[in-house]
């Protein structure tokens, strides 16, 4: 079984990096992974209440970074099928950099290949901040396909 994780953020280097998978690739499985940042932490809650026991969530209390992240996540999937992937989607929370995140989704995963895009930063902004494809792409340990934006 080959596994192609694509990294989908839905920036237009994302999306390119969507159909350069498909145009060139024929995995047997294709997940799309996309980064978000919870906003309500797990130690956000108060140690202590003085009014007795800690009132119930509210079931409509949704974190709006998951939201969001699952909306991005949809739009990949329905581009991803749109260019005759059969992809699945997979929303993972930020755990220290965007990059390791992504290494670790792969791992897990035990992708053949990470696809990701990116926004092609050139001249002294490049020497600044470093991308995270390249971060992936050196940290890694495995193939990674790195779409360049449009010229």
């Amino acid at each position: 079984m080959t596994v192609v994780m694509i990294a989908y953020d839905g920036t237009p280097g994302a999306r390119r990096a969507v159909g350069y998978a498909a145009k060139f690739l024929a995995p047997t499985r294709t997940v799309l992974v996309t980064v978000w940042e919870p906003i309500k932490q797990p130690g956000d809650q108060v140690s202590f209440d003085l009014d007795g026991p800690p009132d119930p969530g509210d079931a409509d209390d949704v974190d709006i970074a998951f939201a969001d992240a699952k909306h991005t996540s949809d739009e990949g999937i329905t581009l991803a099928r749109t260019v005759g992937l059969s992809a699945e989607a997979l929303c993972v929370s930020l755990r220290g950099t965007i990059w390791r995140t992504i290494i670790d989704a792969a791992d897990w995963l035990d992708a053949d290949l990470i696809v990701t895009g990116t926004r092609g930063t050139t001249g002294l902004r490049s020497l600044l901040q470093s991308s995270v494809a390249d971060r992936v792409l050196r940290h890694g340990g495995r193939p990674v396909l790195i779409v360049p934006p449009e010229a």
